[in-house]
């Protein structure tokens, strides 16, 4: 296996460790074909409580969504071969810059003009 390919293989295995670590997370807060149902503490002293612990879970779930969105989309472009590859200029996107950041999809002059 060359260099490249085992880094390849590196990537996609940490992509898809990644995916499995914010399905389980997200099932764990009530989110997906496996998960339980969030519940919240009866005995809460006011319904404030019940509403800001809601509005934290949303906002996690938000976050944790988005990055599983983008998790999911870098493995279908591992899968179509268009990984590493900026969407906006065509030119390849810095090994270094995937594996600090694996679902990029701007190179990092791209990434900067935004």
């Amino acid at each position: 296996m060359t260099p490249e390919t085992q880094a390849a293989a590196d990537l996609r295995s940490a992509l898809e460790q990644e995916r499995q670590d914010l399905e389980q997370q997200l099932g764990d807060l009530g989110v997906g074909a496996d998960s339980a149902e969030l519940t919240y503490d009866a005995n809460f002293a006011d319904s404030s409580q019940v509403t800001a612990e809601r509005g934290e879970n949303e906002a996690l779930i938000a976050t944790l969504t988005e990055s599983l969105t983008a998790v999911q989309a870098a493995v279908a472009r591992m899968d179509d071969g268009t990984y590493g590859v900026c969407e906006r200029c065509g030119g390849p996107i810095t090994d270094a810059r995937l594996e600090a950041m694996p679902t990029a999809t701007r190179c990092i002059n791209c990434a900067s003009l935004n």
